[in-house]
């Protein structure tokens, strides 16, 4: 079952709870139902986590924290989550989400020299930042969708096939 898999895989609630970064939360972390594994907390999850990993903002992991928060969602899922942009991943995921944006304009791909500066930044915000931008807008909302769909979709047919077990064990 989906839920044995997950409990395994997430780190211990009580060292989220006591992250420094997430204290600004205060007592809402303490609510029971940010740590529960079950269909809805757990597709809100990916929903959030999934959203947030293609928003190219800093301090995405507390972003996803408050919307965890927010829709009570599963809060180490959420967080968790967030890390499939991570510096490994984060040129292909983005540079992926610019080319959407600019197939949504239309347009043709800009050449571009990557530059690591806050200058070039700045820069880049009014040749490819339009782009860039829609396309993780769009990219963040399809992924968040289809992780919520899907999610729904495979802990329904778990639990359908345990039913299916436990009818066929009883005759």
């Amino acid at each position: 079952m989906p839920k044995n898999i997950l409990k395994r895989c997430l780190p211990d609630h009580n060292a989220i709870k006591n992250h420094k970064s997430l204290q600004i939360f205060g007592d809402l972390l303490h609510s029971e139902n940010l740590w529960h594994l079950n269909r809805r907390s757990v597709s809100k999850a990916f929903a959030v986590g999934l959203f947030f990993a293609f928003i190219p903002v800093p301090f995405q992991m507390i972003l996803a924290a408050g919307a965890a928060i927010l829709f009570h969602a599963n809060l180490t899922l959420s967080i968790a989550l967030v890390w499939i942009s991570n510096p490994f991943t984060m040129p292909a995921i983005f540079y992926s989400c610019y080319l959407v944006g600019t197939w949504v304009f239309g347009g043709n791909e800009k050449a571009f020299n990557f530059e690591a500066n806050w200058q070039w930044v700045v820069d880049s915000l009014s040749t490819i930042g339009p782009a860039f931008l829609v396309g993780c807008g769009i990219v963040a909302t399809i992924s968040s969708i289809l992780g919520y769909v899907v999610i729904q979709g495979i802990w329904r047919f778990s639990v359908t096939r345990q039913w299916q077990k436990r009818r066929k064990n009883r005759k």
